[in-house]
């Protein structure tokens, strides 16, 4: 039996399937490449989908806003024409600034309230954020093994 007879328990080199460390070596770095590109895709279709969603969210908020403003600001410009003229003989002044003071604290009231919606909005990407951390935990403790 000479030396070209023996077979390695790794398997032959010149079959292909010699299993050795290089070998091993590749596939493992073959795996972990297949496995970061697979996570990265997904991480990037939940941070598209998020950003969709944002612009969904913003232009309705927009639509409705502006619809929501413009209504109440015909409602209130013919609702306060209307004060000044039922006392357009006897107080109109008075009629007048009673109606701009109503006004300036509607203005007022909404400035805070649309503040405090803005402060309280969740920060935009919170999941995508939450998720590539998690991964990242994963992978630190997978290479601290």
């Amino acid at each position: 039996m000479t030396d070209d007879d023996r077979v390695s328990p790794l398997g032959d080199p010149r079959s292909g399937d010699y299993a050795g460390p290089v070998s091993g070596l590749f596939r493992s770095l073959t795996n972990l490449l297949a496995t970061v590109v697979a996570i990265a895709q997904t991480r990037l279709e939940l941070l598209t989908t998020e950003l969709q969603e944002e612009i969904h969210r913003a232009a309705g908020i927009m639509l409705w806003a502006f619809l929501t403003l413009f209504a109440a600001g015909i409602g209130l410009l013919l609702g306060a024409m209307a004060v000044i003229f039922v006392f357009w003989n006897t107080h109109r002044l008075l009629a007048s600034v009673l109606v701009t003071s109503l006004f300036f604290g509607i203005a007022i009231v909404s400035g805070l309230v649309l503040r405090a919606k803005v402060r309280s909005k969740p920060h935009m990407l919170d999941g995508t954020l939450a998720e590539l951390a998690k991964d990242r935990a994963q992978l630190q403790n997978r290479l601290h093994r």
